[in-house]
């Protein structure tokens, strides 16, 4: 079976998590899918599978020769985005692209056009699974699965290839923060490990954004309109002062690279209460902390003219896992090496989000990020490159033999 073949047949399970559940899975799908991976490594033959009633799942490919290698991990999620279904996915595959639109939905015109997403000139002539508009396809992180296992059903036809011990997991709930949460790090037994969850080939990364959520409510008066002179207080007035006092320059859609941003996620109201979302990101953790003052700040601002109205809750996500890589950095170029062999020039970039990995380094398991191949996660214009999924898969062996060198 060919990574491409298990992709496809991934995407078929629906695993949408929902962080609004307070359940871990936070849903049914998660664990219907785990149990069918369970099953699929059982048939392998992999050792020490276990699965948890929280949805994690890990297996043991176990050493075939005599050596003293580091015991080395290899994780995904077995979740997919809230952003948008992922379920009845049709996956559709592009052979030799050409260049120019493809048509995802002719029907609802719904089209993948390189004038809004110029990355696709980077894979003419490559295979490409694409969506059919009306869902997300789920390579973030199917894809990362589906190379894990190729990699390990490599390794076993192929005995010459020497190789220490092999960890492998897949959590549920990445997507919502929580992939971490639950996963034992004494149990997996890894030295360390990879999240195989970044984008596009040679995506390569090893620090990523300090994180927090803020959540800012608004208390209004209601009164009825046609006596509420100096009566009325509209919470939803109140809250669009406080939206535009943050800086709007300081944005997702205005920010790249090191830039952090404030980030408005949902917003429900009535005049008597609105409630606005936030996520607060850095990689600077200086600078994050002053974004949350800030946040803070502006929320006693807004007390001084509207008495007792503005109250704010902030909790921090994770943290920059450089910190924790940095003394460690061999197990990075281990993955630069492993590219190169492959053919893949490393990408080493700060991530503008974060994995399972940053928050499993602050546990004890060192957890760079490997790219899985995908483009335009969380939406329905994801797709991700046969050639990716494939070069992603050739890595993994490689730094499977290469930790035994």
């Amino acid at each position: 079976m060919t990574v491409t073949d298990r992709f496809l047949s991934y995407v078929a399970f629906d695993t949408q998590s929902d962080e609004l559940t307070n359940m871990t899975p936070s849903t049914p799908g998660q664990m219907v899918f785990a149990r069918y991976l369970r099953d699929e490594l059982e048939k392998m033959g992999l050792e020490e599978i276990t699965l948890d009633d929280n949805g994690y799942l890990m297996a043991t490919l176990p050493a075939n020769c005599d050596t003293k290698a580091p015991v080395v991990g290899f994780i995904a999620h077995l979740d997919t985005a809230p952003d948008m279904s992922g379920k009845h996915v049709k996956p559709r595959i592009v052979r030799n692209y050409g260049g120019g639109v493809i048509a995802l939905n002719k029907e609802l015109g719904i089209n993948l056009d390189p004038a809004e997403f110029p990355e696709l000139d980077n894979y003419l002539g490559q295979d490409l699974i694409v969506t059919d508009g009306t869902t997300l396809l789920g390579a973030d992180d199917k894809a990362g699965i589906a190379e894990i296992i190729s990699a390990v059903a490599y390794l076993q036809e192929h005995p010459e290839i020497k190789h220490g011990k092999i960890r492998i997991a897949f959590n549920p709930d990445e997507e919502i923060g929580q992939g971490a949460h639950k996963f034992d790090v004494a149990l997996f037994g890894a030295d360390f490990a990879y999240t195989m969850d970044g984008g596009a080939v040679g995506e390569l990364e090893f620090e990523n954004f300090n994180a927090a959520s803020a959540r800012v409510t608004i208390k209004g008066r209601n009164v009825h309109p046609g006596s509420a002179k100096h009566k009325m207080v509209n919470s939803m007035r109140v809250a669009t002062q406080f939206i535009v006092m943050l800086p709007r320059w300081e944005t997702p859609e205005h920010t790249e690279g090191y830039e952090g941003f404030y980030h408005l996620v949902g917003i429900q109201g009535t005049v008597e209460e609105t409630v606005l979302t936030y996520i607060i990101r850095d990689h600077d953790r200086a600078r994050f902390e002053s974004r949350k003052k800030e946040i803070e700040h502006l929320v006693r601002k807004t007390n001084t003219e509207y008495p007792g109205c503005a109250s704010v809750e902030i909790k921090d996500q994770y943290y920059n896992m450089r910190e924790k890589i940095e003394p460690v950095m061999h197990i990075v170029e281990v993955a630069e090496k492993a590219m190169r062999e492959a053919g893949v020039e490393p990408k080493v970039q700060p991530i503008r989000g974060g994995t399972d990995g940053a928050q499993l380094s602050f546990k004890g398991l060192p957890c760079p990020n490997i790219f899985a191949g995908g483009e335009n996660f969380h939406g329905r214009y994801e797709y991700v490159s046969i050639q990716s999924m494939e070069k992603a898969t050739d890595v993994i062996v490689n730094i499977c033999r290469l930790v035994n060198a």
